[in-house]
């Protein structure tokens, strides 16, 4: 689905005194047939629209990171540092999209500025914020303050340095940011204004907690296919509506993943292989895991 906030207008960002959960991937969706599910631009802003080269930061949050069950935070970390070069095929669907064309456009072939295909790791920085424990039951203002946090952490104090930047702000097991698993969805993200800047970030569960099989429609799933659809739903449609929602959008207000929530396959990187989420390609006119 898309946003659950109250919805902004004319491609403008949300006030920040609305909670937005934009991208939510819900736990348990519908098939959805291939129908035409064309995004179009929202805005012919220069910037925040798309994210032109990512840049990913993992924030594993708080001390209950000591226990990982599934091995989440390692694979998390592998997942990021293959998801380029030759055989990151997922993320050469991204590249049609791009920000600097006029709003409603739907094709940037030849024009605007566009999302670029990693040549190197997509991951700038991990940490893990283990000082003190996190919220068990964090706020999604407190999700947000995490990410404000982690982009001073990481010296990304400018809002040049976070026009490109993504926190994944990653709950570990048996917290319930924002809910989970209560509030129904497997993840969500959003931006928050700073004085660094605007942020994107992601709100990211321990996803495994609800066992295997949640969160994908991947066959004979193992413990983490759900940790990755989830993720890389978010992920996708950070860098294609940084900061929503200026970005790409269909006519029902859903982003590139939340039209294909049916879509799972596995993708083979050289750090390992992971179950990514279809995405939405105007170029095929379908939902497609490759291009």
């Amino acid at each position: 689905m898309g946003s659950t906030a109250v919805a902004s207008v004319s491609g403008e960002p949300a006030p920040t005194n609305v909670t937005a959960r934009y991208g939510v991937k819900a736990i348990g969706h519908e098939f959805q047939p291939a129908v035409n599910k064309t995004v179009a631009v929202r805005t012919s802003r220069t910037n925040g629209v798309v994210s032109p080269k990512p840049r990913v930061y993992l924030v594993f949050w708080g001390s209950q990171w000591s226990s990982d069950p599934a091995g989440a935070a390692p694979a998390l970390r592998n997942f990021f540092k293959g998801l380029f070069g030759a055989s990151d095929t997922y993320g050469t669907i991204l590249t049609q999209y791009c920000e600097g064309v006029p709003a409603g456009t739907t094709d940037c072939t030849g024009i605007g500025t566009h999302v670029a295909h990693p040549s190197k790791t997509p991951l700038a920085g991990v940490w893990f914020d283990n000082a003190a424990p996190a919220p068990t039951h964090a706020t999604a203002a407190q999700i947000a303050g995490e990410a404000i946090a982690a982009s001073t952490h990481f010296a990304n104090t400018t809002q040049k340095r976070n026009l490109d930047s993504q926190y994944v702000i990653a709950s570990a097991t048996n917290t319930h940011p924002d809910g989970f698993p209560n509030s129904g969805f497997c993840a969500w993200h959003d931006f928050t204004r700073s004085a660094n800047g605007n942020l994107a970030y992601t709100n990211l569960p321990y996803v495994p907690d609800l066992g295997t099989g949640s969160c994908t429609t991947i066959t004979s799933p193992t413990a983490l296919d759900g940790y990755f659809s989830t993720e890389t739903h978010e992920y996708a449609e950070s860098v294609t509506d940084l900061w929503p929602s200026r970005g790409w959008l269909g006519a029902h207000g859903n982003e590139i993943a939340d039209e294909c929530e049916q879509l799972d396959a596995r993708l083979t990187l050289t750090t390992g292989t992971f179950d990514v989420q279809g995405l939405w390609s105007n170029a095929a006119n379908h939902c497609v895991t490759h291009a």
